[in-house]
């Protein structure tokens, strides 16, 4: 019976069905987003106007590492296996860069990056903190 509790507490999401599923997303946005929120807070050039627009934030560089972050790894691959994975950081910057760009064409998002360094600083800071806050809620990809 006990090794039947141990089990069912470290189920997989796939066996939760819709709400694991869910619940895993709405974790992985509340960490981007606070992640968001510190790389406002503690890189200069980066500004976010409350957690509303964190949280667009955090939805629109979510999107755009979902869709646009493997086609451009795949583009740009000569260059990664090149410069030993560095570019990686500079391709996260551009990233970064336009998803503030996006988010700053829907109304009432205030996400703003005011350059390429502050984007660099930016997508370093929030890499850090997302994975930090992923590992200590116990959240896996």
């Amino acid at each position: 019976m006990g090794s039947y509790r141990a089990s069912m507490a470290y189920r997989n999401t796939e066996e939760e069905g819709v709400f694991g599923t869910l619940t895993v997303f709405l974790l992985r946005w509340a960490i981007l987003a606070a992640a968001v929120w510190a790389a406002a807070s503690f890189v200069p050039g980066i500004h976010v106007d409350g957690w509303v627009s964190a949280l667009a934030a955090a939805l629109v560089l979510g999107l755009v590492n979902a869709f646009l972050r493997p086609i451009a790894i795949v583009v740009t691959f000569p260059l990664i296996v090149v410069t030993a994975g560095l570019f990686i950081l500079i391709l996260n910057a551009l990233l970064f860069l336009f998803a503030s760009w996006i988010a700053g064409r829907l109304d009432g998002i205030t996400f703003e990056v005011d350059g390429f360094w502050p984007a660099l600083g930016g997508s370093l800071l929030v890499s850090i903190v997302s994975w930090a806050l992923a590992a200590f809620v116990g959240v896996r990809r």
